[in-house]
């Protein structure tokens, strides 16, 4: 587990991929119960370490998540994000080069829950949310191309579903249509950088994820 940056009441985490950021049916023991321990060990604290979940990644998805550790921070985060005031942009390796070097999506996206999968179309169906994402080459290499992701709205699977009905599916997405998957399970999605004013000091915080493997690569390309 690696702590990018923490206070009285926030601390960023880098999240592996494989890890879940919080318990579910698994059973597997959750990204948010390390850092509780991680808490409780260099505070001294005794009894339960208090810790707020505030958004999600997906399982095989990397990058910075946000915790809150206080219930004040807590509260105010989750307004954060429910107002769209923390801005979090991703980066993301595509097997296929878009056809633009910037652009927006909107599509609205029907999910099945059965599948864990979500499903987008150019016009609005039954059940459907409207999703919306700006994205912009960063790099191309020979075999794969980095894209810088900010979302506009927040649903399920929607980088991964909006970017595969592009034309474009993720590095090691399967379920969204890529080639093959990547050796260690992961996709090559991750949450690159976070930005909000601090709900409690009103500091401009701005963290950034640390690059390896194959961002990395084709970061340098830039």
């Amino acid at each position: 587990m690696q702590v990018v940056y923490e206070d009285n009441h926030i601390i960023i985490v880098n999240k592996q991929s494989g890890e879940i950021v919080q318990g579910d049916k698994t059973g597997d023991t959750p990204l948010s119960e390390f850092v509780k321990e991680y808490i409780r060990v260099k505070y001294q604290k005794p009894g339960n370490v208090f810790l707020g979940v505030t958004h999600r990644l997906d399982r095989p998805v990397s990058g910075l998540v946000v915790f809150a550790r206080t219930s004040k921070a807590l509260s105010r985060l989750n307004e954060m994000f429910r107002k769209g005031e923390i801005h979090k942009t991703y980066w993301a390796v595509v097997e296929q080069a878009p056809l633009h070097e910037e652009g927006t999506l909107t599509h609205w996206m029907v999910r099945n829950e059965k599948q864990n999968k979500s499903y987008a179309y150019n016009t609005e169906k039954p059940d459907s949310k409207k999703a919306i994402l700006n994205y912009r080459v960063l790099a191309r290499g020979i075999k794969y191309t980095l894209l810088e992701i900010n979302l506009l709205t927040g649903r399920h699977h929607q980088i991964r579903c909006q970017l595969a009905a592009m034309g474009c599916p993720i590095k090691g997405d399967l379920k969204y249509g890529a080639r093959r998957s990547n050796p260690d399970g992961s996709i090559s999605l991750l949450s690159r950088r976070i930005e909000f004013i601090h709900p409690v000091s009103k500091e401009n915080i701005k963290v950034e994820a640390p690059l390896d493997g194959i961002f990395l690569k084709l970061e340098s390309r830039k």
